[in-house]
């Protein structure tokens, strides 16, 4: 097995990846360099496929305010926001995007040179920047992709997983990578793991998140012993494109709807002002409880958004992405409906850190959307999530600067027993029907931990999954990434279960039918495996 050491390493590729990657390097000393790595190619993660944009809470935008963003914040994270967590990546948004401008990300501007603005659900006013009209995502990794390629001094490996971090008392000296191409392992020993591995939407039938979002993060801090929060609050987009293209489900952006577009039955009969007098532009949850709810009743497999209320000539250009993919699937958008329905797409749990990024185990980092930093609570603002992506990238960057980025030293004897178990020659492996394993633990968890979820359902999914994990007999070795992948699969799967069965109560997106009320009381969930391995992943 090859060892190596580095200064820094950061686990994941997305936006909060590449620009704490490039901030670490531009300002941080790194006697022994940095090192990025992706389980894919460079520039393929969740964040690409984000459409609507970043909120922006810009001082040249004289309509919009710090306090005005705050409290839209938290009037969306139905309690659970931490005020504090707000406020100060509000306020550091306009620094951020424009340091983000220097690394060659544009936004898109009007004819006369200033940027524009667009509003999304539950925010009181325009402030949502956007690139290349519906690709923001895609057109910030873009720009940031290619400044991490010309950085001599960052070091990338590609479809490389991260499959143990290395911890030993209380502090996280490494982690032991796996290279799918070479059937390869290493040893990395480093002070700062940063760990930007994205969400979790794979965990369910129908998602908007591509094929590697499956909750590798956090099956790797939980594994190591970090505290995990609120990891029952999953998002469901109210719309995604109701047409199966693979792995995933395309997004239709809530931009759509605040540009003006309304949902609507077959008939083109509108239903919103039924369960919210904002209509299109409630809070996510309750838009998409509102869909589900229609399919329910009247036995369909989708509902219809229709654009065609909006200029044509408007649609095109602030909407090329979804036009054509729309067009590809027989759909035009200035003229027909688009059928939509929920998906799996944003998860608001996860690794419990502060502003720095710091989690409950020295040395070790989480910042995106595998980190919980009480940004969101129970339910996402729209445009949220790059925003926190880059500015907790960036005070993780200016934290790192503080401290002196010392290699630990070298392996102990409960790393070396924990490395033993990956380098036994004698165990042999059989390989795994992983596919079809995976289809059906998509489908346990949309049936009985999606949406709506009551402890009935909550328990036959815990009982299904377990029974799937006998199915699945790798405790630590795996034979490939598609395993590793679905190994970290059934352990967040678990966690979100077991974590929905303990809130006994609605909240946000959190939705249990045989707990409908809001507590007063509002305080987070926490969960770790210093507190003894649960029976459930026993």
């Amino acid at each position: 097995m090859k060892y190596s050491n580095y200064s820094t390493v950061i686990i994941g590729s997305g936006i909060a990846g590449l620009y704490a990657a490039l901030k670490i390097e531009q300002q941080v000393n790194l006697p022994d360099g940095l090192l990025l790595i992706t389980k894919s190619k460079l520039g393929e993660s969740n964040s690409r496929y984000a459409q609507g944009g970043m909120v922006g809470v810009m001082k040249e935008n004289k309509s919009d305010s710090t306090a005005s963003h705050i409290s839209d914040t938290i009037k969306a994270g139905a309690g659970l926001s931490e005020f504090n967590t707000v406020k100060y990546i509000s306020e550091h948004s306009d620094a951020v995007i424009k340091d983000l401008l220097k690394f060659g990300v544009e936004f898109d501007r009007d004819e006369n040179n200033n940027l524009c603005f667009t509003k999304e659900a539950a925010h009181s006013v325009r402030r949502i920047l956007h690139s290349g009209g519906d690709a923001t995502g895609k057109m910030i990794e873009q720009a940031l992709c290619k400044k991490v390629r010309e950085n001599e001094n960052i070091e990338v490996y590609e479809e490389t997983d991260a499959v143990e971090l290395l911890v030993s008392s209380d502090r996280c000296k490494g982690v032991l990578i796996f290279n799918d191409e070479t059937q390869e392992y290493e040893t990395i020993y480093s002070p700062a793991i940063i760990l930007a591995t994205g969400g979790i939407g794979q965990l369910y039938k129908y998602t908007t998140n591509p094929a590697g979002a499956t909750g590798d993060g956090l099956a790797l801090a939980y594994n190591a012993g970090a505290v995990m929060q609120d990891l029952e609050f999953v998002q469901f987009h109210p719309t995604a494109l109701a047409i199966d293209c693979g792995e995933n489900r395309f997004l239709i952006s809530e931009a759509v709807r605040g540009e003006g577009a309304k949902l609507c039955d077959g008939d083109g009969v509108e239903f919103m002002s039924k369960y919210d007098e904002r209509k299109e532009l409630a809070p996510r949850d309750i838009v998409t409880r509102a869909i589900f709810s229609e399919m329910k009743k009247n036995n369909v497999d989708n509902v219809y958004l229709n654009a065609t209320c909006i200029d044509a000539k408007k649609l095109a250009k602030r909407f090329p992405n979804i036009s054509q993919k729309c067009m590809e699937n027989g759909i035009d958008i200035a003229h027909d409906f688009i059928p939509v329905a929920p998906a799996a797409h944003y998860y608001m749990g996860g690794i419990k850190t502060n502003l720095k990024g710091e989690t409950s185990i020295e040395g070790l980092y989480a910042i995106g959307e595998a980190a919980s930093t009480g940004l969101h609570g129970g339910n996402r603002l729209a445009s949220n999530s790059l925003l926190e992506c880059v500015v907790c990238a960036y005070s993780a960057a200016e934290y790192l600067k503080s401290i002196e980025l010392k290699t630990p030293k070298q392996i102990d004897e409960s790393i070396k027993s924990l490395l033993d178990k990956y380098t036994d020659e004698d165990v042999i492996l059989e390989e795994l029907d992983i596919p079809s394993l995976k289809k059906e633990l998509q489908e346990i968890m949309w049936s009985y931990a999606g949406i709506f979820r009551d402890e009935k359902s909550l328990l036959t999914a815990l009982n299904k999954i377990n029974k799937l994990k006998s199915e699945f007999p790798r405790n630590y070795k795996c034979l490939s990434r598609e395993e590793y992948e679905f190994k970290n699969m059934l352990l967040a799967s678990l966690l979100i279960v077991n974590s929905a069965l303990m809130r006994k109560e609605s909240r946000g997106a959190h939705c249990r039918t045989d707990y409908p009320d809001t507590k007063e009381e509002c305080i987070h969930s926490c969960i770790t495996k210093k507190e003894g391995v649960p029976d459930f992943v026993k």
